[in-house]
Formats: structure tokens, C-alpha cells, sequence
């Protein structure tokens, strides 16, 4: 399963379920994910617009 997540900026990216910790949204009230970095040194957060749940066999675009 992966995870799309859609930034503030239009851009987006894909990231295996497994790597993202949390979405949630800020005291800003901003829609924040959690995920954990690529050396697994610990997890970092960045503001989204969006995120959608990609399984197994579905065609993504």
C-alpha cells in the first residue's frame, strides 16, 4: 500500500504506508504528515493539501 500526498504547492509524492507515522492537523490548523526520513534516523513533518491511499493492483496516475 502507498500513500499520495498532495502539497500545498501542487507537487505530490509517493511513500509506502509502512514509512508515514501520523496525518494530522496543526494547532495552525494546517494538515501536517509525519513520516519517518530515508536513513530512518528518526521521522520529520511537512504541511499537505491532501493524501489518498493507493492498494495493491490499483493503476496509479
Amino acid at each position: 500500500m502507498m500513500v499520495k500526498f498532495y502539497y500545498p504547492d501542487g507537487d505530490w509524492c509517493y511513500r509506502a504506508i509502512q514509512t508515514v507515522h501520523a496525518v494530522f492537523h496543526n494547532d495552525e490548523g494546517k494538515l501536517i504528515a509525519r513520516a519517518e526520513r530515508g536513513d530512518r534516523s528518526g521521522y520529520y513533518e511537512f504541511e499537505i493539501k491532501a493524501f489518498e491511499l493507493k492498494g495493491p493492483g490499483e493503476i496509479l496516475t
